[in-house]
């Protein structure tokens, strides 16, 4: 028996794909719906059909496609476009971006808030992560960032030289002492973090004999006239040692610090014990201790944090070139591959026909597309590494190097007058 000539007359599905589609059609089609309004979005999923159907043989065999099936992938390509170019874009400006304002998006990706859609704009470069890291190590030595600083003051009592810092703070935050301070309600059950404690020491006469600083020295070389009591046996007499005294004095009162105490847990002991004479009132600088994400006065903390917050909207398809529309092509391609595959592998493999049967080729279909996608992906995502900023400038350097290099060869002429 003779093989039968197959036609695209003798259909083997009540579905077939037609040779050309119609703009009209393509927004109904669409599930998503995201380009809807873009003419050039429509004529180029409805151009979509005639290069699908070329190129899968529609002139020689049917195709189990509808118009539908083509418009549906078209857009899922120029979606997955759009994902990987903003997944690129976002590593070049999420470090300059960060704290800066971000939107609100619907359910398409677009932006519905009041934030500036940023997917084609060119970020101005910033050192926004140094800078916070910088505030913190500001805001650790006291010169800086941007935690606020609070001072608060406490009574001393007579006798007593232990002082629970966080209760006094706490307290006083919560209640109307500390009502008009800049603290009021901000410290509640939070741990503060002790800066300094301002205390000013009693007379200096003990550390006489210890001139420098306190640290345990004896110091024995108080000088009188000409001579020094650590090479001669002289008796210095005792208005010397006043002199020297009110000096010594002097000298630490001008030039170290004036408190002296240690805090362990928030608890202060202050040195010496106060009296009558204490000053009285201390005085202290604190912060707040708070989470890494809790919010602070202008602190940004709301703003851009990681590439989801990133204000980038789906591409826009005008402002898609050539390079991009022919990737989306293939894209859709391979997406229309899977889609026929998945639609032939329900025939189970093979189709009657009168006098015959044809076998279909599903999981050829299945694997081609799935290889396809994954080297379109790779394909992108090579190309655009090659194209963040920090490879710009490596090629840039590069460039000039190899510029320097060459007129270092050019051989200088001698001048001859």
């Amino acid at each position: 028996m003779a093989l039968p000539t197959l036609t695209p007359i003798s259909q083997t599905s009540a579905t077939i794909l037609t040779s050309s589609g119609t703009p009209g059609e393509v927004a109904d089609a669409c599930p998503i719906g995201v380009y809807n309004s873009s003419t050039e979005f429509l004529s180029g999923a409805a151009a979509q059909v005639s290069y699908v159907y070329k190129r899968l043989g529609g002139d020689v065999l049917d195709i189990e496609l509808t118009t539908g099936n083509v418009y549906a992938n078209y857009e899922e390509a120029v979606l997955e476009y759009s994902y990987l170019i903003n997944l690129h874009q976002s590593k070049n400006a999420l470090g300059s971006a960060l704290g800066s304002a971000t939107s609100s998006f619907d359910h398409k990706g677009e932006v519905t808030g009041s934030g500036t859609a940023a997917a084609l704009k060119y970020p101005k470069y910033r050192f926004e992560y140094a800078l916070r890291m910088g505030d913190a190590f500001s805001h650790e030595v006291g010169i800086g960032g941007s935690d606020p600083i609070y001072s608060a003051s406490f009574a001393r009592v007579t006798g007593q030289s232990d002082y629970d810092l966080q209760t006094l703070v706490s307290s006083s935050s919560e209640a109307g002492t500390g009502a008009g301070s800049a603290f009021a309600g901000v410290v509640g059950d939070k741990r503060i973090t002790v800066r300094e404690v301002y205390y000013r020491t009693p007379q200096q006469m003990w550390r006489f004999y210890g001139y420098y600083g306190g640290l345990n020295v004896v110091g024995d070389y108080h000088s009188y006239g000409q001579y020094a009591d650590q090479s001669t046996f002289q008796v210095i007499p005792a208005w010397q040692n006043k002199l020297q005294a009110v000096a010594y004095e002097d000298h630490l009162y001008t030039r170290t610090s004036h408190y002296s105490y240690e805090i362990i847990d928030n608890k202060l002991r202050i040195y010496p014990e106060p009296d009558g004479v204490s000053p009285n009132t201390f005085w202290i600088r604190f912060s707040v201790k708070t989470g890494p994400f809790s919010d602070n006065a202008d602190n940004q903390q709301d703003g851009v944090n990681n590439m989801n917050t990133l204000p980038f909207e789906n591409i826009a398809y005008a402002s898609i070139n050539s390079i991009g529309k022919q990737w989306i092509r293939r894209f859709g391609l391979a997406l229309s591959k899977e889609t026929l595959g998945q639609i032939r592998g329900k025939f189970g493999g093979n189709v009657p026909i009168p006098g015959e049967t044809v076998s279909l080729n599903a999981s050829d279909l299945l694997s081609q597309s799935k290889e396809e996608q994954e080297k379109l992906r790779e394909e992108l995502k090579t190309i655009l590494a090659e194209m963040t900023y920090d490879k710009l400038i490596e090629t840039d350097k590069t460039m000039v190097e190899n510029q320097q290099t060459l007129i270092s060869k050019v051989p200088m002429k001698i001048f001859v007058g």
